[in-house]
């Protein structure tokens, strides 16, 4: 089965910008699949924060909820068979543990979508650790 596998996490202070990756340790190919990031702060459910339809099976899509819409961006790279998440103006809330994930449907879809991965979804990563400097 195809684990996901999540980097890039770091301390960081108040409004600065990261990027974060997932890709998978097998050969699985992600351009086929709709990709969701979620985090998980403490004592807290799994929340999604964006995903992004395939590219090559539909129309490349995405969606962000309005908790972080404006500031977050994920993008895929097909050659490198890796999606990212590129955060900016990060606040307090930020400093938590992202995750990748996907419900190996095609489409984002946003709530549901997320909804479905969580549900669904056996192999998480370990996810990638973000913390505050300040």
């Amino acid at each position: 089965q195809a684990q996901f596998v999540e980097s890039g996490g770091r301390s960081v202070q108040p409004g600065e910008s990261l990027r974060l990756s997932c890709a998978t340790h097998s050969g699985h190919n992600l351009q086929y699949a709709a990709i969701g990031w979620f985090r998980q702060a403490p004592g807290k459910e799994r929340e999604g924060v964006g995903c992004v339809s395939s590219d090559t099976s539909g129309d490349g899509s995405t969606y962000y909820p309005e908790s972080v819409k404006g500031r977050f961006t994920i993008s895929r790279d097909n050659a490198k068979n890796a999606v990212y998440l590129q955060m900016t103006s990060l606040g307090p809330e930020a400093a938590t543990v992202y995750y990748c994930g996907t419900d190996w449907g095609t489409h984002c879809s946003g709530d549901y979508f997320f909804r479905r991965t969580m549900k669904s979804f056996s192999v998480w990563g370990q996810g990638t650790q973000v913390t505050n400097s300040s």
